[in-house]
């Protein structure tokens, strides 16, 4: 008879295990995922450089600009972003992608560097952030969409015979990376990624383990599943690097060597699954999105010479 009363007790085990593992991957879609709606601030690891990026948006504050709007009949969706036309007449064009809990605005000492460069700035604020409409951050692979009407639109106003470089930070190299992989309109001819993840599974499995001590298994499955039926898609499905392996545009990737929150490794697999012209500069002593703070003349220059080779 005791045996029998135990069994309830020893069945309980696995199903109360399953609830909580189910009730903790819910928790990190939340955490993930959610729309994000804090006022973006310089990260932590930004804050030595705090004067040079609110000096940065002080210029984006004063700069002439034009706000964009893009609406999506079918979903009734509307996303956000800041087209800053040139003082010096151009057809070329950079299409800047913020990073995870930022907007646009929190790129705007990336805009400065490539207006003074000679560029037509176009800044989104991303699914999921700032102006622009979502639920959910789809970090990148729901944003491929979006992008390409971005870059509709720049057709239509600039004409035929513009130019378009990608960029992006941290999630916004995430998304033009994955781009990279799509039928791009003709008039994109090179992108620059900094500090991106090779892919949404493989950095929420690196996460579970450097923040929370957590195995891949089962939460990474579970997190997955949800997001299959939230965003449609599973996490695997967002693979940098499976895009970039289809990609034939000229690349440069930048990574610095200390970042712990995206894994200086990922820098390298992005690297090898394109084989289009590349270029990899792994910053040193660098931390994550750090570097165009880190070394501001390098970065300039580097950048610099990667457009005269692959884009002027």
């Amino acid at each position: 008879m005791a045996k029998h009363s135990k069994l309830p007790l020893v069945l309980g085990l696995p199903i109360a295990a399953a609830a909580g593992s189910f009730a903790l991957s819910e928790y990190f879609f939340k955490i993930g995922m959610a729309r994000r709606t804090k006022k973006p601030r310089p990260s932590k690891t930004l804050l030595p450089y705090a004067k040079e990026y609110y000096h940065g948006l002080k210029w984006y504050k004063h700069i002439h600009k034009e706000t964009w709007h893009n609406f999506e009949p079918a979903t009734g969706e509307t996303m956000v972003a800041t087209y800053i036309p040139n003082e010096n007449k151009t057809k070329k064009t950079v299409v800047i992608a913020h990073g995870y809990n930022g907007t646009r605005e929190t790129m705007s000492g990336y805009a400065k560097m490539f207006y003074e460069m000679g560029f037509n700035i176009l800044m989104p604020d991303d699914r999921g952030h700032g102006e622009s409409a979502g639920k959910y951050v789809s970090f990148g692979w729901l944003d491929q969409k979006d992008y390409q009407s971005w870059f509709n639109k720049l057709v239509d106003r600039l004409g035929s015979d513009c130019r378009i470089l990608l960029f992006g930070v941290s999630m916004g190299a995430g998304i033009v990376s994955m781009l990279s992989g799509t039928k791009l309109p003709v008039q994109v001819e090179a992108i620059i990624a900094d500090c991106g993840y090779s892919s949404v599974r493989e950095e929420l499995g690196y996460l579970l383990k450097f923040r929370y001590n957590l195995p891949k298994y089962p939460f990474e499955a579970m997190v997955s599943s949800i997001n299959k039926r939230r965003l449609g898609y599973y996490l695997n499905d967002a693979s940098t690097t499976k895009q970039l392996k289809k990609n034939h545009l000229p690349i440069l990737i930048i990574h610095g060597s200390e970042d712990t929150y995206v894994p200086t490794y990922m820098a390298y697999e992005n690297y090898r699954a394109s084989d289009s012209p590349k270029q990899l500069w792994i910053v040193k002593g660098a931390k994550h999105a750090e570097s165009f703070w880190f070394k501001p003349k390098e970065y300039r220059q580097r950048v610099s010479n990667f457009l005269k080779t692959y884009f002027n």
